[in-house]
């Protein structure tokens, strides 16, 4: 997903710091994205690689016009098969806590540390936007809704941790209302990526959609919204 976002900016002729864990592979990501997208070793887990990130982007240069959060894992777990496996173990009552906390720690703390770090440079921006990548599996309207299809997929691994984030999206909306910097939460769709053993139903470009149309939001464009790819509201 993250591959795709960067490059439909780059396209745009942004330059795009492209986050990555493993430095070797973000270079190669980079190279088959194109020229504007530059390699970012980034561990949204680890503060002094989150620290390091936001200074060099810093003082290359200056300021951060757009951060796209899109970091996130399924699970910790080697060796999970398929999608059924996987959720079913995420069964709340024994899943162990440790998966649960590294889950979160990747997809809730991780984009509020780095929202935090290049928050400085953001305020540099005329036009400024977070755009904080979610699921509508973290939903609780859809999962407290017993007609819903979402309501059996609801768990405490992958489904909560995201509606943590949605939970921290809307405390920066509150806190940041009025400042100039946008705030919006995107649900793509369900991709074919690596995150759910390429089992999704959906190419990685429809589904990117809405996270691009998002991020291209100009300075009259809404903050605090959270919508799917169609562009459609997402129950909190």
């Amino acid at each position: 997903m993250g591959h795709q976002v960067a490059r439909e900016l780059v396209a745009d002729g942004a330059t795009v710091y492209v986050g990555s864990r493993d430095h070797a592979r973000g270079a190669a990501a980079a190279r088959a994205i194109g020229e504007g997208a530059v390699a970012l070793q980034l561990d949204v887990t680890d503060a002094a690689s989150v620290a390091a990130a936001a200074e060099r982007i810093g003082r290359e240069a200056g300021c951060l016009d757009l951060l796209v959060n899109n970091a996130a894992v399924a699970t910790t777990r080697t060796g999970v098969r398929d999608v059924a496996e996987l959720r079913a173990s995420a069964a709340p009552t024994r899943v162990p806590l440790e998966e649960v906390r590294a889950v979160w720690e990747v997809n809730a703390f991780g984009p509020l540390a780095v929202t935090q770090a290049v928050l400085p440079l953001l305020r540099r921006s005329p036009d400024a936007r977070i755009v904080n990548v979610t699921s509508a599996l973290g939903s609780l309207g859809l999962a407290a809704d017993p007609s819903s299809p979402q309501r059996p997929l609801f768990d405490p691994v992958y489904a909560a941790s995201k509606a943590a984030l949605d939970a921290l999206t809307l405390s920066l909306m509150v806190e940041l209302e009025g400042s100039g910097i946008k705030v919006n939460l995107v649900s793509p769709g369900f991709a074919r990526t690596a995150l759910v053993g390429f089992q999704g139903t959906e190419t990685v470009e429809s589904a990117a959609r809405e996270v691009v149309r998002v991020a291209r939001l100009g300075p009259d464009g809404p903050t605090g919204t959270f919508t799917t790819w169609q562009g459609v509201d997402v129950p909190w």
